[in-house]
């Protein structure tokens, strides 16, 4: 299990970036990984969805999109 919050992400997402702007403001302690940028994120990322942002809770619970905004394609 993940110790913290993983959030997958790609540029230019508008979910994305509202997914990281408030969990940021709100103090979460998370990760932050850009599947345009780490082939190995990309292809942990293909793993659970098509659509960013991805959000891997440290008790391994998996969430899908940002507050009912399913984001961005990944391929």
């Amino acid at each position: 299990m993940a110790e913290k919050l993983i959030v997958y992400t790609t540029p230019n997402c508008s979910a994305c970036d509202r997914a990281v702007a408030e969990l940021t403001a709100d103090g979460v302690d998370f990760e932050e990984r850009n599947v345009m940028k780490n082939k190995q994120w990309y292809d942990e990322a293909l793993k659970y969805a098509i659509t960013v942002p991805i959000l891997i809770q440290p008790d391994g619970k998996i969430e899908y999109g940002w507050k009912g905004n399913i984001g961005c394609a990944i391929f």
